[in-house]
């Protein structure tokens, strides 16, 4: 029953959901959920990958109907049900984790989608004004795109501004003035977003918010929502585990409460670590960003990569693994050496290497296809007899991978596509990590994924690299980097100009040497 504070509460929110329930067959997905947005306010969603924020946000947008609850707008209760899409177009402007841009179409046409679906929009399109339009668009958030573009030819991080300008754009002209609530709801916005430009899109965040307009943003990074939220609701197994005003409310709180129970960060331990003798031999790796790179790497060491965006450290991991095309420079892996100029991936394979691109979802997964099909792929030469598959072999090992890398839920034949990103990202790792790879190469690998799972994609790299493996890990986030790396090597303009180890090897030292205005002189690996 409503208590008088509770009815108080919805009457002065923006927005506010009240009982909601939502079930998939006998999976239960949200569990009696509330939350409320007060006006001009940040407020933080999180928990755990599967813990039910994807579904939330999936009701607001009226992808989901809920089987219970009470949606309220500015104190108005309104129906869930015949309302697919059309609140989202009204007052709610989203940036989804899969941004939710057509590909073929130009970076113009996309940011006026919102505005063709319009009543008021006319049949006749003239391409120049579509473009003015964007450019003053992409120039009042200061964003540094071609509006020509077609979005297939952007880079990830690109993308991800397209998206966000899109829905700042549609809240702007949504407003005129009116009473009526603005809400933009921001699902893993910065994912694909190096340090400087998250820093960007964070001030226009807070200008959102000063002009009055509700802002709900879900993030799996706790220094975040930390910093620039307000208040904070956490679920936890679809229910919500806490409300919190967040500067009353410690990170080590807010992890406590997302998974339950007290988490130990592990971390490396650089400073006892001996490399030995290499294992693997890097020589002038050239290629569109990187520039005569000479790096070692030991046995069992783990060793990150990291820069400014541009630097050329995001390009170092595909470059070595034949994914784009090099320039010049040579590989070793023991006694397996290769031309970086005519390596391709195949040969790669070959060699010992295996490679986790950063997006998982373009890049490391079918998703149409099962959990059983996806991470037996690299094995499928010992899973056949007489030229057909063992479908039962195939199975078998799953589970097996399933229960050593705690994938979830332990159904194999689920499509990879609907696990949480988290678990897609375990799927990834168990698939590679089953053929015993000599050098793994990374790109951004806990992407997305929240911290419990983190700590156990942490503990399977460190397991691999007991084993014998050497790991390059290409990273922005450099907390992670400090807690997983022995060593880590800073890029600046394509060459290396730093490298951190030891007692130097931590968050602080990692960001003062990416941002350094020193010497551009490449120090020795």
């Amino acid at each position: 029953m409503a208590t008088p504070q509770m009815a108080s509460a919805v009457e002065s929110s923006a927005l506010a959901l009240r009982n909601l329930h939502k079930r998939f067959n006998r999976q239960v997905a949200l569990d009696s959920v509330d939350l409320t947005l007060q006006r001009g306010e940040i407020h933080g969603l999180v928990g755990e990958n599967g813990s039910g924020k994807s579904t939330l946000i999936k009701v607001l947008a009226g992808f989901y109907t809920p089987d219970e609850g009470e949606l309220f707008l500015g104190g108005e209760r309104l129906a869930f049900a015949g309302r697919r899409g059309d609140l989202s177009t009204n007052v709610l402007a989203f940036v989804h984790q899969d941004l939710g841009l057509v590909v073929d179409l130009t970076v113009a046409e996309n940011l006026a989608l919102t505005n063709l679906a319009s009543p008021t929009s006319t049949w006749r399109l003239s391409q120049k004004s579509l473009a003015r339009s964007a450019a003053a668009s992409l120039a009042r958030y200061q964003m540094d795109i071609d509006p020509l573009a077609q979005i297939s030819s952007l880079a990830a991080v690109d993308r991800a501004k397209v998206a966000i300008v899109r829905a700042l754009t549609a809240l702007d002209s949504n407003a005129n003035g009116s009473d009526c609530p603005r809400i933009l709801v921001l699902d893993e916005p910065t994912v694909f977003l190096p340090r400087q430009e998250v820093d960007r899109l964070f001030e226009s965040i807070h200008r959102v918010a000063a002009s009055g307009a509700s802002v709900l943003f879900v993030s799996h990074d706790l220094d975040e929502v930390w910093e620039n939220c307000d208040t904070l609701t956490v679920l936890r197994d679809g229910r919500v585990a806490g409300h919190r005003q967040v500067k009353e409310t410690s990170v080590a709180e807010m992890v406590e409460l997302i998974v339950g129970r007290k988490v130990e960060a592990s971390i490396a331990d650089p400073e006892n670590f001996e490399r030995g003798e290499a294992l693997v031999k890097i020589r002038s790796a050239s290629g569109t960003s990187v520039s005569d790179v000479d790096l070692d790497l030991g046995p069992g060491e783990i060793v990150g990569v990291t820069g400014l965006a541009g630097s050329g450290f995001e390009e170092l991991p595909y470059l070595l693994y034949g994914a784009r095309p090099a320039g010049s420079g040579s590989i070793a892996i023991g006694e397996n050496q290769g031309n970086l100029a005519r390596l391709k991936p195949f040969d790669a394979l070959g060699m010992g290497m295996i490679l986790v691109p950063g997006d998982r979802r373009r890049h490391s997964i079918v998703g149409s296809l099962t959990v059983t099909d996806n991470v037996t792929l690299p094995q499928l030469g010992h899973m056949t007899k007489f030229g057909l598959l063992r479908r039962r072999h195939m199975i078998a090992e799953t589970r097996t991978l399933m229960d050593r890398f705690d994938i979830r839920p332990r159904d194999p034949a689920l499509e990879q596509g609907v696990l949480s990103g988290g678990n897609q990202q375990k799927g990834v790792l168990a698939k590679w990590l089953s053929i015993e790879p000599k050098l793994i190469l990374l790109d951004e690998p806990t992407q997305g994924v929240d911290i419990g799972a983190r700590e156990q994609i942490y503990a399977a790299l460190r397991a691999a690299a007991s084993r014998g493996a050497s790991v390059l890990c290409a990273s922005s986030d450099y907390a992670q980097l400090a807690a997983l790396c022995h060593r880590v090597v800073v890029l600046r303009k394509g060459v290396v100009v730093a490298q951190l180890h030891g007692a130097n090897l931590t968050k602080s030292h990692i960001s003062e040497a990416c941002l350094s205005a020193g010497s551009s002189t490449r120090r020795t690996p």
